[in-house]
């Protein structure tokens, strides 16, 4: 925004346009910082639990009140969290800050409380029944109920469309998602094991429109899954487990897919779970010999195999059995492209 005041034609001429939009989004958002001492939590802001009305008294004296203000989500917390602040006597020992933003969207606010939350001290942390594998997509939650002994029991997968859709509306998408996936995790009394959030963001992206922007978005999509998925855990008491993903997808798409008939989002579930679990992924003895005997780990056997098997996922379905440990990979199959065909001779040869 800054810049256009010397890129934009029309803004270059009317300077004062320009500062009116600049000033406009800078202060589109204020976060006022909760203090321990104040009576609601906060020294500006003022919630009231029984008429969900919020009060805000600016330095210079001004008082705004917004009318029904109400949480879809988390409505119970604030309404505890400020119901014990202003009955707490010693607010300098044992009061709790309550910080509150609000966002400026023209025709309407959009008003946030910020609480600390204690964690759940009931989580269910046992794994002897064994687990749910999680794989966060940009349009979709796969899921896979895995056995105590690392056995594929059951699997699905949780659709949403984030397309065209503002920040707010995915967050409510993602949070609905989240509920349902807890739910099952629940049902199954069951903890759930995803990916680790700094790894789950490589991932982001996709091949539709702009790059840069759809990066962007689902960046935000994945780490509100993960957000969302971990606070409904916590509030339901089902334990979270995070394991590194690395090689999930390949040990699942060429290990899993095909034996179990599922996508290559719910195999790499299935390897995420198994990890969460201990399990190790060894190369089935059908892709053994493409792999170097000097590739000691295993994340290094699929490392290799993956730059193998360069070709679109559905056509695995029909090169190789896993349950047929001799069989030669058909690098002829008719559903493979001639280039695909070069390239898999090409690199199993190697």
């Amino acid at each position: 925004m800054f810049k256009q005041q010397f890129t934009k034609e029309e803004l270059i001429k009317d300077h004062e346009a320009w500062r009116k939009r600049f000033l406009a989004a800078r202060n589109k958002e204020m976060i006022i910082s909760g203090r321990k001492d104040a009576g609601s939590g906060n020294f500006v802001f003022h919630y009231n639990p029984e008429t969900n009305e919020l009060h805000m008294t600016s330095v210079t004296g001004k008082a705004v009140t917004f009318p029904r203000v109400v949480f879809p989500y988390g409505q119970e917390i604030v309404n505890k969290a400020v119901t014990e602040q202003i009955q707490c006597k010693n607010k300098k020992e044992y009061g709790k800050p309550i910080s509150w933003s609000i966002e400026d969207h023209g025709e309407y606010y959009i008003i946030k409380c910020l609480v600390d939350v204690e964690s759940n001290p009931y989580i269910h942390f046992s794994t002897s029944d064994g687990v749910i594998g999680v794989d966060c997509n940009y349009n979709h939650i796969a899921w896979t109920d895995v056995s105590k002994d690392g056995n594929f029991l059951e699997s699905g997968k949780l659709l949403f469309s984030i397309e065209g859709k503002t920040s707010g509306q995915i967050t409510k998408i993602i949070e609905a998602e989240a509920i349902a996936l807890v739910d099952i995790a629940v049902r199954k009394k069951k903890p759930i094991v995803l990916e680790k959030l700094d790894t789950t963001l490589s991932k982001a992206g996709n091949n539709y429109g702009n790059k840069k922007a759809n990066r962007m978005k689902s960046m935000f999509a994945y780490r509100k899954m993960i957000q969302a998925i971990q606070s409904r855990a916590d509030k339901m008491g089902v334990a979270v487990i995070e394991v590194n993903p690395a090689f999930t997808s390949v040990s699942g798409k060429l290990k899993y897919m095909r034996k179990f008939g599922i996508s290559i989002h719910q195999a790499a579930a299935f390897t995420i779970g198994r990890r969460g679990l201990g399990y190790k992924e060894k190369t089935p003895k059908v892709l053994k010999k493409y792999v170097p005997k000097d590739a000691s780990h295993h994340w290094k056997h699929w490392s290799i195999l993956d730059k193998k098997f360069l070709v679109r996922t559905h056509t695995l379905y029909h090169l190789f059995n896993v349950n047929q440990p001799y069989q030669e990979i058909d690098v002829f199959h008719p559903l493979l492209l001639e280039e695909e065909k070069r390239q898999l001779i090409k690199a199993l040869a190697s």
